[in-house]
């Protein structure tokens, strides 16, 4: 794999994404009137940002509300509360009206690739939908530019008449990456991109993704569990537990000084290719509580090795440890 380029990080310059304070409840509804009687708390207040040209990497296990932080942020959900700005312009409350221009400017590659991708439709008209629907181009320019793009994700222009079930998996998700580019968009979110492919296939979809942000100087919200594959294709990393940011900052400062015990949880799961070199692992006791009753105090703290009587009580905030480094703990 190539390394990620430079970005603009720590430049001053206002950053491309911002988001502050968001949450996304869902109500739970019972009874014959379908009445609310609680809520899941997916997303709890989260806020970070996202320069030109820069990968932001947000982990965490499964549930941890990461899919949703992305949907919200692209306004397929709508927010409980919290602000989204792109380029200063705050989106939080637009129309779907307001929002179609917008649009163009995010787009998002999903975890499945096949799923994701209409069965009835050829590939090409996969990826040309997004430009008739923008009303973009006649109909010759169109179908060039989708054939540009099937050559720049390392498709064929003869494949843009095949169908999704005659692709293999890894062909399947560089046709959702090229839907994507599509519109010339400045933020992609990718929800696990990679999650379903095989390894080998990671590795080649991966280094397509930095080449095309080195070439068009794209910015990524990229989703993952995998701490190897986030590591590498990331400049800061954000770990979530349980709807909460609990730990923000520059990839090398996670890897060689997390400070929050969840991201030192993470960590030591990471496999190390090296069979010579061993690592004390740290098993996280129970389960992942419910975001529908999350535990009061620190939500880490039912899990935690080292929590106090106040991490029962008291949420901890996410305040600074050092230059650029955020952690939400009672004890740092």
């Amino acid at each position: 794999m190539t390394e990620p380029a430079q970005t603009s990080v720590g430049t001053g310059e206002a950053p491309l994404l911002d988001i502050v304070n968001l949450k996304k409840h869902f109500p739970v509804k019972k009874g014959f009137l379908s009445r609310g009687v609680s809520k899941v708390y997916a997303v709890d207040g989260i806020s970070f940002h996202i320069n030109q040209g820069e990968t932001l990497g947000l982990v965490g296990e499964s549930g941890c509300g990461k899919s949703t932080v992305g949907r919200t942020v692209l306004r397929l959900l709508d927010p409980t509360e919290g602000s989204i700005k792109l380029n200063g312009r705050d989106i939080t409350h637009l129309n779907k009206a307001d929002m179609r221009p917008v649009r163009r400017e995010m787009q998002i590659i999903f975890q499945d690739p096949y799923s994701s991708l209409n069965p009835r439709m050829s590939a090409g008209d996969i990826v040309e939908e997004l430009l008739i629907v923008h009303g973009i181009g006649t109909a010759p320019e169109r179908k060039q530019r989708v054939a540009e793009l099937f050559e720049r994700v390392g498709l064929r222009k003869a494949q843009m008449n095949s169908f999704p079930h005659e692709f293999s998996g890894g062909q399947r998700q560089r046709i959702g990456i090229a839907r994507a580019l599509a519109l010339n968009p400045q933020v992609i979110i990718g929800d696990e991109p990679v999650s379903a492919l095989d390894v080998s296939i990671q590795a080649q979809v991966i280094n397509l993704l930095m080449d095309l942000q080195a070439e068009l100087n794209l910015s990524y919200l990229f989703i993952a569990h995998d701490l190897a594959v986030v590591e590498h294709i990331s400049h800061r990393i954000a770990v979530m537990y349980l709807g909460k940011i609990v730990e923000y900052t520059d990839k090398k400062t996670l890897f060689t000084n997390p400070q929050h015990p969840y991201t030192e949880a993470l960590l030591s799961a990471v496999p190390i290719p090296d069979p010579t070199i061993k690592r004390k692992k740290t098993i996280l006791q129970g389960d992942v509580p419910s975001p529908i009753q999350p535990p009061s105090g620190c939500h880490f703290h039912t899990r935690c090795p080292y929590a106090e009587a106040q991490c029962k009580i008291d949420v901890p905030v996410l305040k600074a440890y050092g230059p650029g480094h955020m952690v939400s703990c009672h004890l740092r």
